[in-house]
């Protein structure tokens, strides 16, 4: 049935998955890298200026994918990433090293990034008909979870001792993704000579005004970010104390005797959780249907809060694996849940622009995710601890308040739950 889809669809899902495989061996451990290389304040620092620089450049490459074209933007993109990863590996050699140059690469791939994802997106929607769309999307979710899973397992074991290895794979990959995309990527859209393309701030936020005073859509997108933000704790503030606080223990699993340190084992609990989803989400999807949505997503939530909040202080393997199975569980019940209840939350005659406003969640939740690393160094694990829960608690209120003030206006409509890709 893949064969049945776009070719373009094939190419960007083969090229995603090599991008995420070598990537994931690399960039979850970054907070690790510059705490090492610098300190844990400026690694904080240093990890949220690029989450702002690729904020911003998601922004505009969204606008300039429709008026240059989806094919134009990602190549453009292809190429910043190779010419970045070039730089890596040089300040990452055995003849040098230097994180600062590293923090430079880093910014050059958010801004390819901001480039090339809008434009990829909306070539998918392109390209795509309503009959097929619900099979790529779970492709590519099964995909991108199982590209992070492999990456995690090699990235956890080689990432200390092997980095400039792994550098070389991800430019060599950079290679063959450049190619992919420059040469089998067919253009899907052409925009039209006849309308006057502004490339100003201005008329980007214009589309944004209609959504920014949708009060319940805004609350709804505060709690999703105050519940996000935890997820994007586990490669940075979860990910340094782990690396600090963990010593080395030899374990011996079916025979094999093997040292886990706290890089090793926060890729275990990483592909724990992966494995979890991956196996587990058309069983969960099942079950929930034709329930109640929002207690299952609230319980989902406090499942949630409550893993995160034990991974931020405890340094036992066996209470770390259950926290994760727990927060596991509480992100199968929520994500499907909560995707249902926003498509009753935007308005339909606006879904784009609601939609696009809605993907910067992610945005904001790194960035917090980045300034919990700061956070931390002042107020420990077990403050983290309750921070999480208070995170969790605003959530819950902001996403009840949202839907309260939103059925006061719109009757509930049923909308099929789906999931996707993280």
């Amino acid at each position: 049935m893949l064969k049945s889809l776009h070719p373009n669809i094939r190419i960007r899902i083969y090229t995603s998955f090599l991008s995420r495989v070598i990537g994931s061996m690399i960039f979850p451990f970054m907070a690790i890298y510059f705490t090492y290389h610098l300190n844990a304040t400026l690694a904080g620092i240093l990890l949220m200026v690029n989450v702002i620089v690729q904020f911003i450049a998601s922004l505009y490459g969204g606008y300039l994918a429709d008026i240059l074209g989806r094919k134009r933007m990602m190549v453009l993109g292809e190429w910043m990433k190779l010419f970045a990863f070039a730089a890596m590996v040089l300040a990452n050699s055995p003849l040098l090293t230097s994180p600062w140059i590293t923090f430079l690469t880093m910014i050059i791939i958010g801004i390819s990034s901001g480039f090339v994802n809008p434009a990829a997106e909306a070539m998918l929607i392109d390209v795509s008909t309503k009959e097929t769309r619900a099979f790529m999307y779970s492709i590519n979710y099964w995909a991108v979870n199982l590209s992070i899973m492999i990456g995690l397992i090699v990235g956890g074991w080689f990432y200390k001792s092997h980095l400039f290895e792994l550098l070389i794979g991800l430019f060599i990959m950079s290679i063959i993704t450049l190619w992919m995309t420059a040469t089998l990527i067919q253009e899907t859209y052409t925009s039209s000579s006849k309308t006057k393309k502004e490339y100003g701030v201005k008329p980007l936020m214009k589309s944004y005004q209609t959504v920014i005073k949708d009060i319940p859509f805004m609350l709804f997108t505060l709690g999703g970010i105050a519940i996000l933000s935890l997820e994007f704790q586990r490669n940075n503030f979860i990910a340094v104390r782990l690396e600090e606080e963990m010593v080395p223990k030899m374990l011996s699993i079916w025979n094999i005797d093997m040292t886990i340190d706290g890089v090793k084992l926060l890729s275990l609990l990483t592909v724990e959780n992966t494995i979890i989803i991956v196996f587990f989400t058309a069983l969960v999807s099942k079950w929930i249907r034709n329930k109640p949505e929002q207690p299952i997503m609230y319980a989902g939530f406090i499942l949630f809060g409550i893993g995160f909040a034990i991974l931020a202080f405890s340094n036992s393997i066996t209470h770390l694996v259950i926290a994760t199975l727990i927060l596991s569980i509480g992100e199968l019940l929520y994500v499907p849940t909560r995707q249902s209840i926003l498509a009753d939350i935007v308005d339909d005659s606006r879904r784009g622009a609601y939609m696009a406003f809605n993907g910067f969640v992610f945005q904001i939740g790194k960035m917090f995710g980045a300034l919990g690393i700061i956070i931390g160094q002042g107020i420990g694990g077990y403050g983290m601890a309750i921070l999480y829960l208070l995170f969790v608690l605003f959530g819950i209120l902001l996403t009840r308040v949202a839907i309260t003030k939103r059925l006061d206006l719109v009757p509930q409509k049923t909308i099929p739950i789906t999931f996707s890709a993280k």
